[in-house]
Order: C-alpha cells, then structure tokens, then sequence
C-alpha cells in the first residue's frame, strides 16, 4: 500500500536511531510545508517546501497545515494491574506516603491480590481500554512491565496479557519482567529468599517462554536494597535481558551507581538522584527516564533533568501509568510537565518523548523520528508547532494518528 500524507505545515523529528545526550537532545529538524511518502508501513520519501510526488497513491491523507511528529514513545508503563486504589487518596490527604502506604499492606500489595484474583481476560479487557486511551493521545508505542502478581503464575499471566495486547492491538508493546517489584505478603521480612526465587524459577521460565526483552526492579528502602538489586540483574544480564532500575524514587540507596556499574539501558524516577549517580549514570550510558507526572502526584520534587542533560546523560520522559502513584496515562501532560518543572526546550522534549525512549525500550532502529526507512508512526497535532503542544495543558491536541502508515479509526488488530 502506497500512501501520502501532504499539506504539513511543520514536520518536526530528531534525527538518527541513537539516545540523543546533550546539546544534541534540543536538537530537532524542522520541514516547511513537507510531505510523507509512504509504502507498505516504512517512510520512504521525505518532501517540503510545497514539492509533492508524482504518480498515484493508494490512500491520500491531509495534514491541513497542522504540525506532525514522530508518533510519541511512553518508555515506562504499569500497564496490567486489577483493580483501582482511589482509596488512598483519603490516606494521602491525611499525611500517609507512599512508603507508608505499602507497610500498612496497602499500595503494590493491594493491587497484588486483586491482580491475583483478575482472569487473563479481565485484565486484557481493561489493558485494551487503556491502549484505545494512549493511542487518541498520540502514543504509538510503550513498554509495559509486569510486577503485580509477585508469583510465577500470575506475572507469567501479566506477561502473556502484554503478549496478547502487541498482537492484537496497533500500538507496539515492550514487555519487561519486573517480579521484584515488592515482597510478597507470604515472604514478608524475607527479601532475601523472594530474591532467590525470582532468580531460580521466575527468571528462566520469562526467558525459555520469550515473554519480556528486559528485567527491572524496585531498588528503594523498605523493598529492595542494592544488593539484592546487583544479585538479580546480574543474572538477567546472564541470561540476555536488558536491564531497567527503579531507582532513586525517594531514597538514594544506590541504585543509579547499580545502573552505570551494570550497563543498565535506563535507570527510572531519579527523584533523589545524588551527583555520585548522576555520574555514574553518564559513566555507564544510561538512560534517565523521568517521570514527572508521579512527581505531581505524590507532591514530590523533580527530578533534575535540566542537570542530567548538561552532565550528558540522555534523558527520556514517561507517563509512570500505574493505580497507585501515578493514575494517569497522558503523556501530553508529562510535555507540559517537561518544559514548566524540568525546564527543558520544547526540542529537548519531544526529544525525550521520541527517540529517547525508543531507545530505552531497544526500538530507536525503527521508530522514535521521521526519516526514511523509519515505520510511519505520526502524530498529526492540532497545533501549528510543538511550542503550541507544550504551552497547552489539560487537553488533547492531537488531531489524528497515522499508525504503521495507515490512519487509526480506534479499531484493533485482527
């Protein structure tokens, strides 16, 4: 199928398939009146300055002068989970955070037992629902960690749903393994022992059914510290997965130096990150994925993105999806989060929103910018440039979603 998208007013992307690191993450191209030629899903002609393509096209699309991307990246999701927890707003209003929330047996666990008691079918209903969601807000691939069953059976059914859901449904799905994502309630005040069983039965059967390209963990104090952290990636490494770290969400136990001493493809939240991880970060090449919507919502500080990019480090933007510390999958609104409480460039940004997390889920080869050999992933935006995208907030500004080079009508993969 042969397709053009013509009449784009500012066609603006990244250039190349590599995490972009300093002065380089503000840099975009920017194409006056352009147009898109497209085959079979892949980009193959790029045009502006009103020049359009000879011959005769299968499909036709109008970009109406609007401003088109890259289709937009969420590199870190909490896609799967039963039940919701408005509960503990109340709790929050009364002075309980987030640690103190998971001692009383509430957060993670309460979405653990009630993830337990959801079927495979429930819990792709739901996820489904999720992903229409993403898709009308311009997001055409995310990674999706699994992490609320906290037994062999139930992440291996948390993975099977993210399976199941790339499959079927036109955004792309990233799976990552995250068993370690609390303890358990039958292994309370063993750590140690949970760790072990990850490694020694969770572990090999994620690898041997093919269920999860990357392994991450929750290195944080009253969950797991960061040996039990090194213990457990170093055997995923072993076995070939790449490496994600919760790290430095409220403590800095150590994790961002775990990350740069193993390689890790990227070390998440970052809050509390301390200038000895920050340069291990940079040391290592890892990635910051920056999730500033939790940081609205607990009421946190931010990270200091502005700082990791003049230290080199790319950094990347997510959503952080999730029922306890971050209920909201609009990655529209972390943009806007970007620009006022990171203090980045609205180039900076989609940066961040793009290719950046492309990378950090190992897709930066084939999606991420809009280049020629590139799948035609595009977001056509009601919006005149991306400035317009990030000074808007609290609605969604993308018109339409071009999807694998065909216009996306809400309809999922047969």
């Amino acid at each position: 199928m042969k397709t053009l998208l013509k009449n784009i007013g500012c066609l603006q992307t990244p250039v190349g398939s590599h995490s972009h690191v300093g002065a380089e993450q503000g840099e975009n191209v920017k194409y006056s009146n352009a147009a898109i030629v497209i085959e079979d899903g892949i980009i193959r002609e790029i045009l502006e300055e009103g020049v359009l393509p000879e011959g005769s096209f299968d499909a036709v699309y109008d970009a109406e002068g609007s401003l088109v991307t890259p289709g937009l990246v969420d590199g870190h999701t909490h896609l799967i989970f039963g039940g919701y927890r408005q509960h503990e707003i109340a709790m929050k209003l009364k002075g309980a955070d987030y640690l103190d929330i998971l001692r009383a047996g509430g957060g993670i666990l309460d979405t653990v037992r009630k993830t337990r008691e959801a079927s495979k079918e429930d819990l792709y209903t739901k996820s489904a629902a999720f992903l229409d969601e993403v898709i009308g807000m311009g997001v055409t691939a995310l990674e999706a960690k699994s992490g609320y069953g906290l037994d062999l059976e139930n992440e291996i059914k948390i993975l099977e749903v993210i399976k199941a859901l790339d499959e079927r449904h036109p955004v792309d799905l990233v799976p990552t393994f995250m068993g370690p994502h609390a303890i358990p309630p039958e292994y309370e005040g063993r750590a140690d022992e949970y760790i072990d069983l990850v490694i020694e039965e969770m572990l090999p059967v994620v690898k041997e059914k093919g269920l999860a390209e990357f392994c991450d963990i929750f290195c944080e104090d009253s969950v797991f510290n960061a040996e039990q952290s090194r213990k457990y990636l170093t055997r995923a490494k072993a076995l070939g997965f790449g490496l994600k770290i919760h790290a430095d969400e409220i403590e800095a136990i150590g994790g961002s130096e775990l990350a740069g001493e193993l390689g890790a493809t990227s070390a998440e939240h970052l809050i509390a990150i301390t200038e000895s991880g920050q340069k291990a970060l940079a040391a290592g090449g890892v990635m910051a994925m920056c999730l500033p919507a939790t940081s609205f919502y607990l009421g946190k500080t931010f990270a200091p993105a502005r700082e990791m990019i003049q230290k080199g480090i790319p950094v990347a933007i997510a959503s952080d999806f999730n029922p306890g510390s971050c209920p909201s999958l609009n990655l529209q609104f972390c943009i806007n989060l970007g620009c006022l409480k990171y203090k980045m460039t609205p180039e900076e940004v989609l940066t961040a929103v793009t290719i950046n997390p492309a990378c950090g889920i190992g897709r930066g080869d084939r999606i991420g910018t809009v280049e020629v050999g590139k799948q035609a992933d595009l977001v056509i935006w009601n919006a005149p440039d991306f400035e317009m995208v990030c000074y808007r907030f609290g609605s969604n500004m993308v018109k339409r979603v071009i999807k694998n080079g065909i216009l996306v009508e809400r309809r999922r993969k047969k």
